[in-house]
């Protein structure tokens, strides 16, 4: 059996470096294609490296752009490479809800080659988010849906698709369950900042929605300025490209490069509390037991807000300062599933594609 996975950015690296093992294991081939959606080393590179992710058998090269010209540029490569490989892949494999996800499912279903999603199911029910049209497009076009919770299996079978669609469990808390101890070890807190556990927030803002809008994010670095601990904020690239714009940043926040997945996950295991609109991020912090300020209006990931672990409280300054003063009612059930990639791997064996 071969499979042909496709990735682009940072998320997809970690949940593709669980899969990709689980595969290994049981005996598929696999051949990687990377779009090169994420370029950056710190957002790219270094993740191959500290998760042992085979390199790509083909580099797409796509970079940045609008939403249509990356997009578009991936699907003219992809189909070219996805014609050219011979014998033809059993399965494409996409990840999540980025550009890389759309164009995979649209050449896919294009070239009538079966194909399976991994996260399938996740919404947000906000159509302004360039990340909801994605997934909700990939899953109608999948053959294979892994759903990572049972609200996801619910929100597919509302949407009328019930053939194909596996409660599989989330691959990325095998990878945090995986990764947490070897991060502590192989990067531990004193070589990230001199502040102490407990002493500090981790901050993360990335999403269009607040990025490309001056009032949004203006508010969010209100909200974080007015917070009594420094803020540590590894700054993505399109977040840093907009501070450009007169964006104040307060004396407490302290801008950093991208960190690697490692560094991220030892900034988070002993951070105060974690402030990101990133989806990836949500769920690592409550698997961690560090509570979660949500900047955004809305998750996908619901099962995070049971028990105060997870808040929402979009750009407003004054929630966010009131979301970091409460403090999660008890311990979180949030999925504590470890097998989501032998599910998987399993699954594609078992179905005819």
């Amino acid at each position: 059996m071969r499979v042909c996975s496709i990735v682009g950015a940072r998320p997809q690296f970690i949940k593709a470096a669980m899969v990709s093992r689980a595969l290994a294991e049981a005996g598929i081939e696999e051949v990687l294609i990377h779009t090169g959606q994420h370029y950056d080393v710190n957002m790219d590179r270094v993740f191959f490296e500290e998760l042992g992710l085979p390199a790509p058998r083909v580099h797409l090269g796509v970079g940045s752009g609008t939403h249509a010209e990356q997009t578009g540029l991936m699907m003219i490569r992809l189909e070219a490479a996805l014609r050219a490989m011979r014998p033809a892949p059993d399965w494409v494999l996409i990840y999540g809800d980025t550009n890389s996800t759309l164009a995979g499912a649209l050449v896919a279903a294009k070239l009538q080659l079966p194909l399976a999603h991994v996260e399938a199911g996740l919404r947000s029910f906000n159509r302004a988010m360039p990340e909801e049209i994605n997934r909700v497009v990939a899953d109608h076009l999948s053959q294979l849906l892994f759903a990572p919770t049972p609200t996801a299996v619910e929100n597919l079978r509302r949407e009328g698709i019930t053939q194909g669609v596996h409660l599989t469990g989330d691959v990325m808390e095998e990878a945090v369950r995986c990764y947490a101890e070897v991060a502590r070890r192989r990067v531990p807190l004193a070589s990230l900042t001199a502040h102490a556990p407990g002493t500090y927030y981790v901050a993360t803002v990335h999403r269009a929605e607040n990025t490309d809008d001056p009032v949004r994010l203006q508010g969010i670095f209100e909200g974080l300025g007015r917070l009594a601990l420094p803020v540590i904020l590894p700054l993505h690239p399109r977040t840093r490209a907009r501070l450009n714009g007169g964006i104040r940043v307060p004396a407490n926040v302290e801008l950093r490069e991208p960190v690697g997945y490692l560094a991220m996950l030892t900034l988070v295991q002993h951070a105060r509390a974690v402030l990101t609109d990133s989806g990836g991020l949500q769920k690592e912090a409550v698997w961690l037991g560090v509570p979660c300020i949500t900047l955004r209006d809305e998750t996908e990931w619901v099962e995070t807000l049971e028990g105060g672990w997870n808040q929402l409280v979009g750009a407003d300054p004054d929630r966010i300062v009131a979301a970091v003063q409460r403090r999660p009612e008890g311990p979180s059930a949030f999925c504590r599933d470890q097998s989501a990639s032998q599910r998987i791997a399993e699954l594609l064996q078992q179905v005819d594609g």
